[in-house]
């Protein structure tokens, strides 16, 4: 992890993911969780990580940027 980066919180967010749909998801933890807001630019911080899902869900986004598992909450906050 860049040494400008934080963490975004200290437990997931649950969202509803859409199929096909383009998500930015915030790997520096500055900015609105858990999608990125561009503050990673002011910040000088790591780019967001883009994704993508196949059939509609819900998910647990990581909020710590501890998983390894990226966007996915891992439980690694609970570390």
């Amino acid at each position: 992890m860049k040494e400008n980066n934080i963490r975004g919180g200290d437990a997931p967010i649950k969202v509803e993911l859409e199929a096909n749909k383009n998500y930015s998801w915030c790997s520096c933890g500055h900015g609105d969780q858990p999608f990125c807001n561009g503050t990673h630019r002011k910040e000088k911080a790591t780019t967001p990580l883009t994704f993508q899902v196949e059939e509609a869900k819900e998910a647990w986004l990581c909020t710590c940027k501890l998983t390894k598992n990226p966007p996915y909450c891992d439980g690694s906050h609970n570390a």
